[in-house]
């Protein structure tokens, strides 16, 4: 735990939550600024502040939950779909520093649905550009 963490805080029951669920290591609850009706977020338990520090099997957890809670927003709450999305670094949205998971349901309503996408989804990207991408992560990897 670490005691300026608001996630923390939830978690230890000493910050207020709309709780949805909980497992030996993970904590659901909804989102206060959600971007769609049911947007939620689940969280390790135990302190990590993003994606490059999790322990694995806290990541695997808070993966598998999240999958399992999506499932029932289609149900539920008649979502027509759902996003699962982690920001690593304020750069990439992150506002809270202890690692979570959003589960977005998506409706096509759109009343019920806030969010716009930050690209256009289809738009065919350089082609010389994601070859050198991939190699220079692959080298980064060791894969060669």
């Amino acid at each position: 735990m670490s005691s300026d963490c608001i996630f923390c805080a939830i978690v230890a029951g000493a910050a207020p939550s709309a709780p949805i669920a909980e497992t030996e290591s993970t904590f659901a609850f909804m989102d206060i600024r959600p971007g769609s009706d049911g947007h939620l977020l689940v969280v390790p338990k135990r302190h990590s502040t993003d994606l490059r520090d999790i322990p694995a099997e806290d990541l695997s957890a808070v993966v598998l939950e999240s999958q399992r809670i999506a499932k029932h927003a289609f149900d539920a709450w008649g979502a027509d779909g759902v996003n699962l999305l982690n920001c690593c670094g304020a750069d990439a949205w992150q506002t809270v520093f202890h690692f979570h998971m959003h589960v977005i349901p998506r409706y096509r309503d759109k009343d019920k649905d806030r969010l716009r996408l930050p690209f256009e989804p289809g738009v065919r990207g350089d082609q010389e550009l994601i070859g050198s991408l991939a190699a220079s992560i692959r080298a980064a990897l060791g894969e060669g």
